[in-house]
């Protein structure tokens, strides 16, 4: 992918972290990329999809006014041929098959370096997907672990969203108005997640998204 090919393709950053959005738009001008806009938000991003028609868009996860798996999906639902790359913090055991389900061609790491962003860019605007290679299922993992691994990818993608913000403490109103979704229906979620991971609190739904690491 030459410099040239990519100058007048349209980029968009969605992060809620000003630096993280700084250091990607620095990378991505380092490769011949010239027409950038940025987003802090889940709701943001999709305004700017439907008045823009990025061509690229590099997504965190953990953000504001929708994730970004909700994100994905409703891109996905425009139809606008936007590639998605997801750039997160999240561990890609239980989100990057959930990201590609949902329609992204790639997940970086934040903790990796910026080469691995800038392959990842490349190999996406190629056409090619690039997903991290995750240990296979048959390495031994403690019957606990495993149970518990089981239990996360058995949830949807917004019961996984709900649990993480549960986790962190927030409560049903910030949930609800985070996720533009209804207070009864993060209730509804709440005792849903209660049933499915045999809990009884909040605060055993937390250390079990501690123990495996979702927050």
């Amino acid at each position: 992918m030459s410099k040239a090919s990519v100058s007048g393709n349209k980029v968009l950053i969605v992060d809620d972290h000003p630096f993280i959005r700084a250091t990607v738009r620095y990378l991505l001008k380092c490769e011949g990329f010239t027409d950038i806009e940025e987003a802090g938000t889940g709701a943001d991003a999709l305004q700017k999809v439907r008045e823009w028609c990025p061509v690229l868009i590099i997504l965190d996860l953990a953000i504001p006014k929708l994730g970004g798996l909700e994100v994905i999906t409703r891109v996905k639902a425009l139809g606008a041929p936007c590639k998605i790359l997801v750039l997160t913090s999240y561990p890609p055991e239980f989100f990057s098959t959930r990201c590609m389900r949902a329609g992204a061609m790639g997940f970086v790491a934040k903790t990796g370096e910026l080469e691995e962003l800038q392959k990842a860019i490349k190999a996406v605007m190629s056409n090619y997907n690039c997903f991290p290679s995750l240990p296979s299922s048959s390495v031994r993992r403690d019957d606990l672990q495993a149970t518990e691994q089981e239990l996360v990818h058995s949830l949807s993608d917004r019961e996984l969203a709900v649990l993480r913000m549960l986790a962190l403490g927030y409560t049903n109103n910030k949930i609800a108005l985070d996720m533009l979704l209804s207070h009864k229906t993060i209730s509804t979620y709440k005792t849903r997640l209660k049933e499915k991971l045999r809990m009884t609190s909040v605060v055993h739904m937390a250390k079990f998204a501690q123990r495996n690491h979702l927050i």
